[in-house]
């Protein structure tokens, strides 16, 4: 199925995203927003054209994306398929099954529309911080009813592969109970940490690291955006969280027991700790293959320009693939720590390298 021209309706960051992506491949892309200023930006960030409704020509538009809150998303597509806006129809919402519920009471047109979801995403929100190759290689799940045409399902196919994701087809119900485990729940229990961050003292927060960055970066999110996509799939995440808190409260008894000198009171805390390392091993690695175990290689990097590219180049140069890299800065210091992930057969190759160039390898 050809994709040639698409309405992308609200440019914020998943929006925005989509709309550089396609524009990459060649598509022509409208942009529709309500705040103006965000349309306005997407434009000037080269995402797309403005949308003119009264001048476009039945049928011009073969997909409209619509990239808006999930609340909102039945009542958008009631107003464009009465707008003849487009041939087909998707939505980018991160909740499917109260948005295709909502749809189906307002009487929507469920032949033409293809309910999906990327599973990508940044802290950061709106247009500034969309990014071309946000979808490459992440899921984007496909939640077709059974009335879909199975022209509107190859459309939407064809949106996915042009943004580099992977289609993963699922009902609109699995969708949701999958996403409240490894999406909407984290981000809560993320938050909940965050939360003790608030009152602590200037003590702790002097002595924070990497970890508790780590656990906390997705709590930066807009708190007002979270709302409207828990609030659509709020008994998913309540079961999990539920679940979590079951998990915490025994964890918190153990812990008050051997506090107490109750030394049997580590079994309990070491079983979820060792059901937490099985879960983590669980996780897809890259490409969303199997985990893979890579060997960690520490350098020291000074905090100036263009540090990140002289690094690379050594790797470059010695023949050895990153396959991830973290920086952990050093408090007070204008240097830190860069992490290289890259296979274990590879670490003395890359360390040596290094070392020879004149970098501090410890």
């Amino acid at each position: 199925m050809e994709l040639r021209t698409a309405l992308v309706v609200g440019t914020g960051l998943i929006g925005t995203s989509a709309a550089l992506a396609l524009r990459k491949r060649g598509v022509r892309v409208l942009l529709a927003d309500r705040d103006q200023a965000a349309v306005r930006l997407a434009r000037e960030l080269g995402a797309g054209e403005d949308w003119n409704p009264g001048e476009q020509l039945a049928g011009e538009v073969d997909l409209a994306i619509i990239a808006v809150p999930p609340a909102h998303v039945a009542s958008e597509l009631l107003e464009l398929q009465r707008m003849n806006a487009a041939r087909f129809y998707t939505d980018v919402a991160s909740v499917k099954a109260e948005p295709l519920h909502r749809a189906t009471q307002l009487g929507c047109d469920l032949t033409s529309y293809v309910a999906s979801h990327p599973l990508a995403g940044r802290e950061k929100s709106g247009p500034g911080a969309a990014r071309a190759d946000l979808f490459l290689g992440r899921p984007w799940a496909l939640c077709p009813t059974e009335e879909a045409d199975a022209e509107a399902k190859a459309t939407v196919l064809r949106l996915i592969e042009l943004c580099g994701a992977n289609a993963v087809e699922v009902s609109a119900s699995e969708h949701d109970r999958a996403v409240a485990v490894v999406s909407h729940a984290p981000h809560v229990a993320a938050s909940a940490v965050a939360a003790r961050l608030a009152d602590a003292t200037d003590v702790a927060l002097g002595l924070a690291g990497q970890g508790v960055r780590d656990v906390t970066r997705i709590a930066g999110s807009d708190p007002s955006l979270w709302l409207g996509i828990l609030s659509g799939n709020a008994s998913p995440v309540a079961e999990v969280l539920e679940a979590v808190a079951a998990d915490l409260a025994d964890a918190a008894s153990a812990l008050r027991a051997l506090a107490e000198g109750d030394g049997t009171a580590t079994n309990d805390i070491t079983q979820l700790l060792k059901r937490g390392v099985v879960g983590h091993d669980r996780i897809p690695g890259k490409h969303g293959g199997p985990a893979s175990s890579y060997a960690v290689v520490q350098v020291v990097i000074g905090d100036r320009p263009g540090q990140l590219a002289r690094l690379f180049r050594v790797c470059d140069e010695v023949g050895v693939n990153v396959e991830d890299v973290r920086l952990e800065h050093a408090p007070g210091l204008p240097l830190g720590i860069a992490e290289l992930s890259v296979q274990p057969d590879a670490v003395s190759t890359l360390a040596e390298g290094l070392r020879e160039r004149g970098w501090e390898v410890p």
